[in-house]
């Protein structure tokens, strides 16, 4: 599946699957995909906003 020129939003909240959603942006941004997170304050508590910049560009 080629992403390249796509733009994509990411939503995340405070749930024990927000891990799971930083496996999801790297996958889309290796199939070319921009991908900009949106998260909670809860998703915080799962996964660091850094981990988001550093799979995201």
């Amino acid at each position: 599946m080629e992403l390249a020129g796509k733009r994509i939003v990411l939503g995340v909240t405070g749930g024990i699957a927000a891990y799971k959603a930083a496996e999801l942006v790297r996958l889309l941004t290796g199939e070319g995909a921009t991908v900009q997170v949106v998260m909670s304050e809860a998703a915080a508590r799962f996964v660091t906003p850094v981990t988001f910049q550093a799979l995201s560009g």
